[in-house]
């Protein structure tokens, strides 16, 4: 690295020496005796003192680091030799604490969403072999007697002709309570009720259903996923209508970050949407869809006012 430098050096400093000549007769005018040397000597010797002077320099001394390494004009002393004599090491100090504080945060953040998730997990069970008739009223209804629902979720199985559910409670005794509901019989299927090992997810209560008729809505609609990305709104809009019957609303929703989209698929009646459920797991394009009971309204979209 220092040859690169000395090499730089030596092509610059003959133009320097060239603007810094000084003529003899007025550099040194008492001296009678002083005879000006030929230029090309004069010159070839002042650059080789430049460059012998410049090898005996030290690279790592403080006048080779900038201005500004300078902390307000002054230079810190560092104990790390590979450091520069002016690193600021109280400042290198804070920086880490700083950062320190903020990890530290954000573990207190994470444990703090995960001791909910956990206490979620423990106040909720899990439902399997529902049969198809059952609506998550009635399910809500059944589970009520062992203490207050706050949420109970239906999901289609893709495997079976039942369904399953995650019913969740205010506190943990009832969701001990609940484990005694094992094998009672709902519809035509006794039911499995284990301790649950995930939290049902909240639903954003913007999409709720905000009245009766929108309520009314949800027990004619069901909420579709895992559908093949290839497959158009039509494809999906005939593909229940041939098993099921007349559907009047429909939205396909996806994105690019997902390798599925999604949909809600509103019916002329409900019976419609209970015999929807059957379907899931039944190949749609290349994917088996997965459908179970909504919990939103399929909404029409509020047309914007052209500007005017």
């Amino acid at each position: 690295m220092l040859g690169g430098f000395f090499e730089r050096v030596s092509e610059w400093i003959p133009s320097m020496a060239a603007v810094a000549e000084v003529p003899t007769d007025i550099a040194a005018p008492n001296r009678l005796d002083s005879k000006p040397k030929p230029k090309a000597e004069s010159d070839e010797f002042n650059v080789q003192t430049l460059v012998d002077i410049f090898k005996k320099l030290n690279p790592l001394a403080k006048e080779f680091f900038p201005s500004s390494y300078s902390h307000q004009g002054h230079y810190h002393s560092s104990p790390n030799p590979s450091l520069p004599n002016n690193f600021d090491a109280d400042s290198n100090k804070r920086n880490r604490r700083r950062r320190a504080n903020f990890n530290q945060g954000g573990r207190r953040l994470n444990g703090r969403v995960k001791a909910q998730r956990e206490d979620s997990v423990k106040r909720t069970v899990y439902v399997s072999d529902i049969d198809q008739q059952v609506t998550e009223e009635r399910l809500a209804a059944i589970f009520s007697t062992c203490g207050q629902v706050i949420d109970c979720r239906i999901c289609g199985d893709p495997h079976s002709v039942l369904r399953f559910a995650f019913v969740e409670f205010t506190d943990e005794e009832g969701a001990r309570a609940a484990l005694r509901l094992g094998g009672t019989v709902l519809g035509y299927y006794p039911l499995k009720v284990l301790p649950s090992k995930t939290a049902i997810l909240p639903v954003n209560p913007t999409f709720l259903p905000r009245s009766a008729d929108e309520r009314e809505m949800c027990t004619r609609t069901v909420y579709c996923t895992n559908i093949d990305k290839k497959v158009s709104q039509t494809e999906v809009k005939s593909f229940f209508e041939s098993s099921c019957g007349e559907v009047t609303r429909l939205r396909l929703l996806g994105d690019r970050a997902h390798s599925t989209r999604i949909a809600f698929v509103e019916f002329a009646m409900a019976e419609s949407a209970i015999v929807a459920l059957s379907c899931s797991g039944m190949p749609l394009g290349t994917q088996p869809v997965r459908v179970s009971p909504s919990k939103t309204p399929v909404r029409t979209r509020v047309a914007r006012p052209a500007p005017q």
